[in-house]
C-alpha cells in the first residue's frame, strides 16, 4: 500500500483534508506546466502521490472542469471552471493592472527584467514579467515560477521582514540548503536577511544561478501587511556594487508608489 492510500473517514475528517490537499496539488502541479501539459506519470512523481490515486484525482477534476485531458498527447491542462473562477477573482484582486506600469517603468528605466511576484503561505509566486531593453536577460524567474522564502530576492525581502524567533522557526532543521544548495543554508539565510534589513531592498548575488542575479522590495497590502515583491533580475555585471544603490532605490520608489496606488484605489 503506497503512503498516499485515501482514508474513509467523515467529509469534514482527516482523509478529506487529505483529498483536498492532493487534488490542489495536482492542479498546481498541471498549472506550472503549463502550457507543454503534464503526463498523468509526471503529474504523480511530481506531488509523490502513487499511480492510482493520481488518476483518480486527474478524472475527478476533469469531470468537474477545473482541468483538461488531451487524449491525443495523454496529457493534462488546466480547465476551463479555473479560467472562469480566475476572471471572477481577478475582479478583486486587481494587483495584476495596478502594478504592470510600475513594473514597466523599472524595465524601462533599469534595462533589466521586471518583475512582481506575490506572497503565498511560505513562497512567493510570480505574477507579472516585462523584459527589459539589455539583450543578455536571466531566465531564472518566469510567471507561474514558485520560490521558498529565503530564495530568490522576493523570497528573500518577505524573509527579511520576519521576526528573528519566526524566522529561527522557519530555517529549523536547514530547510533549504537541501534543494537549492549550501548557499541557502541557515546562517547564509540569516546573513542576507541582515543584509537586506540594513539595506531596505534584497540582493541575490547568483544564489539560484551562477552569474544571475537578482534584487527586490516589497509592496505592502490596503492593511499594511506584506503581500508582494517587485523585482529586478539580470546578470551579473550589470548587478556591480557601484550600480546597486541605483537599483535599489528605483525598486524602493516603485515598490512605495504601487503599495500607496493600492491604499487608494477602490475595490472593483
Amino acid at each position: 500500500m503506497g503512503t498516499d492510500a485515501d482514508t474513509t473517514v467523515g467529509r469534514d475528517g482527516v482523509g478529506g483534508t487529505q483529498a483536498l490537499h492532493r487534488a490542489l496539488a495536482l492542479v498546481r502541479a498541471v498549472g506550472e506546466a503549463d502550457p507543454r501539459g503534464l503526463s498523468a506519470g509526471s503529474a504523480a512523481e511530481e506531488t509523490g502521490l502513487t499511480r492510482s490515486t493520481t488518476s483518480r484525482l486527474l478524472r475527478a477534476l476533469a469531470a468537474e472542469g477545473f482541468l483538461d485531458h488531451d487524449p491525443g498527447n495523454g496529457r493534462w491542462y488546466l480547465g476551463p471552471e479555473l479560467y472562469l473562477l480566475g476572471s471572477r477573482a481577478a475582479r478583486r484582486y486587481d494587483i495584476a493592472d495596478l502594478a504592470h506600469p510600475h513594473v514597466r517603468r523599472l524595465a524601462q528605466e533599469t534595462g533589466e527584467s521586471a518583475f512582481l511576484s506575490a506572497l503565498r503561505g511560505t513562497e512567493t509566486v510570480c505574477l507579472l514579467r516585462e523584459e527589459g531593453s539589455f539583450p543578455l536577460r536571466s531566465f531564472v524567474l518566469s510567471e507561474g515560477v514558485r520560490f521558498p522564502l529565503g530564495v530568490a530576492s522576493a523570497g528573500m525581502v518577505f524573509a527579511a521582514l520576519l521576526d528573528d524567533a519566526d524566522l529561527d522557526d522557519y530555517l529549523r532543521g536547514d530547510p533549504l540548503a537541501a534543494q537549492w544548495g549550501p548557499q541557502h543554508s541557515a546562517d547564509e539565510v540569516r546573513r542576507h536577511v541582515a543584509i537586506t534589513r540594513e539595506n531596505g531592498y534584497a540582493l541575490n548575488p547568483g544564489l539560484i544561478l551562477e552569474g544571475s542575479w537578482g534584487m527586490g522590495a516589497v509592496v505592502f497590502d490596503r492593511s499594511g501587511a506584506p503581500a508582494w515583491a517587485l523585482s529586478l533580475t539580470g546578470v551579473e555585471s550589470r548587478f556591480k556594487p557601484a550600480r546597486q544603490p541605483e537599483l535599489g532605490a528605483r525598486l524602493l520608489e516603485e515598490a512605495h508608489a504601487l503599495t500607496q496606488a493600492l491604499r487608494t484605489t477602490p475595490r472593483r
